[in-house]
């Protein structure tokens, strides 16, 4: 982030309101930043939790921003099932019930905009605008040599083992780009310490394997076609490391595969930068946000 920038994030006030939404057999951690202005929800990634928007908020200052912790993630129930595109969906639109709300904006980032899309699939007269932040493209069937054990390879749950302090240096070196002291509070809201001060992942392995079949048996091919609403597709840009590798490339099929079938899409490309776009780039991916918004 650059320092004028940070600065300018550093003393803007945003402290979200915490709710609960209770429902049967679901109990609905939600974060709320300024309110009473325009509604817009922000749907976290896989294994993350509502403070991922946390940043994001702090420059998405004209609207009234509603972050959940989503199914097994956070502060909300750990429930062992649900974990299929339908009642994910649902967990959402009970949100949106909740708090009054008919026809929104909806961000997802990364898986987040998997369930994002297909909410507005599912519910199209109950989303405006889907902005989908380098996520909802992801496309297992689009692998070279797909298969499941491969799909599921390659989005295994990430490695948080260690105590505390590990974790918060690994992951400041991880997101070193861009670190500073608002990130260790979001980073640790995705975890927990065990009975031996074991760092884990709030999401259950169970669970996480449950979404990856789900993302594996109903991928975005299915799903995108489906979509009415105007649609905008933010996409990371490779830093230079992962310039011209089949990294980068099969990101940009998957891409231009779900640009083609959804159909009324933009696509933005933010270049040199990393999947937490929120993190890295708040003020731009806020803007690119608003102005889609704004013009659709």
């Amino acid at each position: 982030m650059e320092p004028s920038k940070l600065k300018d994030y550093q003393y803007y006030p945003s402290s979200p309101q915490e709710q609960w939404l209770e429902s049967p057999g679901m109990r609905l951690h939600y974060l709320k930043w300024n309110e009473g202005k325009k509604p817009l929800i922000g749907l976290h990634g896989l294994a993350s939790s509502a403070q991922w928007y946390t940043r994001l908020s702090k420059y998405l200052t004209d609207f009234s921003l509603i972050a959940p912790d989503q199914r097994g993630h956070g502060k909300s129930s750990q429930s062992n099932t649900g974990y299929d595109w339908a009642t994910m969906s649902t967990d959402i639109i009970n949100l949106l019930n909740h708090n009054n709300l008919q026809n929104i904006p909806l961000i997802g980032h990364s898986w987040g905009g998997h369930v994002a899309s297909n909410i507005s699939a599912l519910f199209p007269d109950r989303v405006s605008h889907l902005i989908m932040v380098d996520g909802g493209f992801q496309d297992g069937h689009l692998l070279p040599n797909p298969s499941w054990e491969g799909f599921r390879s390659r989005f295994s749950p990430r490695d948080v083992s260690g105590k505390r302090k590990d974790f918060i240096e690994k992951m400041r070196y991880q997101l070193r780009d861009c670190w500073d002291t608002d990130l260790e509070e979001t980073v640790l809201s995705m975890v927990y310490e065990d009975d031996e001060g074991e760092i884990r992942d709030i999401l259950h392995p169970d669970n996480h394997r449950q979404i990856l079949q789900t993302m594996w048996d109903t991928p975005p091919s299915v799903t995108l076609s489906q979509i009415q609403c105007p649609t905008l597709i933010v996409a990371a840009g490779p830093q230079s490391d992962r310039a011209n590798t089949e990294f980068a490339r099969l990101r940009e099929i998957m891409v231009s595969a779900a640009e083609s079938i959804i159909p009324t899409c933009e696509v933005t490309w933010i270049p040199d930068t990393i999947h937490d776009i929120g993190y890295h780039k708040p003020d731009l991916l806020a803007s690119i946000i608003e102005d889609f918004i704004r013009n659709n």
